[in-house]
C-alpha cells in the first residue's frame, strides 16, 4: 500500500514542483532500474543476511526513503532515491515470495499466489485512492507512506516461523529468449515500454486532463482493477485458443483506450476513468498472457529460466519507457503519453501478426495452463523445480 501511494504521489509531486517532461521521465527509469537491479542481486543479499534480516533492512531504508523525498526536492536526489525504493521492493518482494512458496505445498500453491495476487493488487489500488487524503504539496502524504511501509516489518519482526530454503538464483540467456518465443520476448519489452511509461506519467496526465488529486487516485485505481478483473477471462480464453490471438485482443483494447484518452483529455473524469478501466483490461494481463505463450514453447526445464529472463525484459522496457514518454511529452505535450502507448501497442500487433504467418500455434498437448504462467508472471522470486541451494545457516548468535 506504502508502494502504491508512493507511486501515485511522487510523479505528481514532482509535476507541482515543476520538474521537467524529462526529469519526469528518469524517476520511472529510476525505479525500474532499481527494480530489475533488485531482481538480479537480490538473492546475493538475502543469502548473505538472511531472510528476516534482509527484510527488516529493506523495511527500514524504505520508509526512510520516502521521509526524504519532501526534504529533500532536487531531481538529482530523487532519481537516486527512487533506485533505491526500487531495489528494496524488489528484495522484498522476493522475501515475501520465497516465504509463501515455503508454506504452500503443490496442491495449493496455485491457489495460495492467485489470492496474494489479488490482494497485492487490491493494497496497491487502495494505496492510490490515498493520495486524495491530504495535499501532496505537504508533507503528510510522504508520513504515510512510510508508516505504512514501517508497519509492513512488523509480522516478519515477531514471526516464530524458520527461514525458508534460499531462493535459487538463475541467470537467463536472453539470446536464447528470442528462439523460443519471439512473440514472448516481444510482448513482455512491449508491456515493459508502455506500462512504465504509464505508471510513472499516469498520474501527471491525469493532474493536467484537469482531475483533483481524488480523481488522480481514482484514475490510477481504475486502471489497475481494470487490469485485475479482465486477467482471467482472458487468460482462460487463451487455455482453448492460439494464445497470439488473445494477445493481439488484448492489445488491441489497450490501443483502442489509449487514442480515446489522447482525443478526450479533457472530457470529463468519468470519462477518462472509464477509458483507463478499458485500458487496463487490455494493456494489463499483456504479460502474463506473453509469459504462457513463451512457456508453451519452452521445455519444461526452461520454465524458471523462461520466466526470469522475461521478468529482465520487461525490467529494462519499463526503464526505458518513461523516458521515451517523457521526451515525446517535452515536445509534443502531455496527451503524447497515451500516443507513445498506442504506437508501441500497434507496433507489437504488426509483429504478432506477422510471427503467427510464420510459425504455427503450439500443439494442446504441448501448452501449458494460463494459472501457472499468471503466477509465474506475478512473482518476483523465481524457483528451480529442483532446487540445488543448501539451507539457509542460523544467523551468528
Amino acid at each position: 500500500m506504502g508502494n502504491g501511494l508512493q507511486g501515485t504521489l511522487i510523479p505528481v509531486r514532482a509535476n507541482l514542483e515543476n520538474f521537467r517532461a524529462f526529469e519526469l521521465g528518469l524517476l520511472g527509469t529510476a525505479y525500474f532500474f532499481g527494480f530489475t537491479a533488485g531482481c538480479l542481486h537480490g538473492p546475493t543479499l538475502v543469502r548473505r543476511a538472511g531472510h528476516i534480516r534482509a527484510y527488516l533492512a529493506m523495511t527500514s531504508v524504505a520508509s526512510g526513503i520516502a521521509l526524504l523525498h519532501p526534504m529533500f526536492v532536487e531531481p538529482v536526489l530523487w532519481f537516486a532515491l527512487r533506485i533505491a525504493t526500487g531495489y528494496c521492493f524488489a528484495v522484498l518482494y522476493i522475501i515475501i515470495e520465497s516465504w509463501i512458496n515455503e508454506r504452500a505445498d503443490n496442491r495449493v500453491r496455485g491457489t495460495v499466489f492467485s489470492v496474494y495476487t489479488i490482494i497485492n493488487l487490491t493494497v496497491i489500488t487502495l494505496g492510490q485512492l490515498m493520495l486524495g487524503f491530504a495535499d501532496p504539496n505537504t508533507f503528510v502524504l510522504f508520513a504515510i507512506a512510510s508508516i505504512l511501509v514501517s508497519f509492513a516489518a512488523l509480522p516478519v519482526a515477531f514471526t516464530a516461523a524458520a527461514h525458508p530454503q534460499m531462493v535459487h538464483q538463475v541467470h537467463p540467456r536472453l539470446k536464447d529468449l528470442a528462439r523460443i518465443s519471439p512473440v514472448g520476448t516481444a510482448g513482455c519489452f512491449a508491456v515493459g515500454l508502455a506500462n512504465g511509461a504509464f505508471w510513472t506519467l499516469g498520474p501527471v496526465f491525469a493532474s493536467d486532463a484537469g482531475l483533483d488529486t481524488q480523481g488522480i487516485g481514482l484514475f490510477m485505481s481504475a486502471v489497475v482493477m481494470g487490469g485485475a478483473i479482465a486477467q482471467w477471462p482472458l487468460g482462460r480464453v487463451s487455455d482453448r485458443m492460439d494464445r497470439r490471438f488473445v494477445m493481439l485482443i488484448a492489445t488491441a483494447i489497450a490501443l483502442g483506450a489509449a487514442i480515446a484518452l489522447t482525443m478526450l483529455p479533457n472530457s470529463g473524469p468519468d470519462t477518462m476513468i472509464l477509458a483507463g478501466f478499458v485500458f487496463g483490461m487490455g494493456a494489463f494481463p499483456l504479460y502474463p498472457l506473453a509469459v504462457a505463450h513463451a512457456n508453451d514453447n519452452a521445455r519444461p526445464d526452461q520454465f524458471v529460466e523462461v520466466s526470469s529472463g522475461l521478468l529482465l525484459i520487461f525490467g529494462i522496457g519499463a526503464a526505458v519507457g518513461p523516458l521515451i514518454a517523457s521526451l515525446v511529452r517535452q515536445v509534443a505535450g502531455m496527451p503524447m503519453l497515451f500516443v507513445f502507448t498506442a504506437s508501441v501497442h500497434l507496433m507489437l500487433i504488426v509483429f504478432i501478426l506477422g510471427r503467427m504467418n510464420l510459425r504455427a500455434a503450439p500443439k494442446p498437448e504441448d501448452r501449458g495452463d494460463f494459472a501457472d504462467a499468471a503466477i509465474a508472471a506475478a512473482t518476483v522470486a523465481q524457483y528451480d523445480p529442483a532446487p540445488t541451494a543448501e539451507p539457509e545457516p542460523e544467523p551468528a548468535r
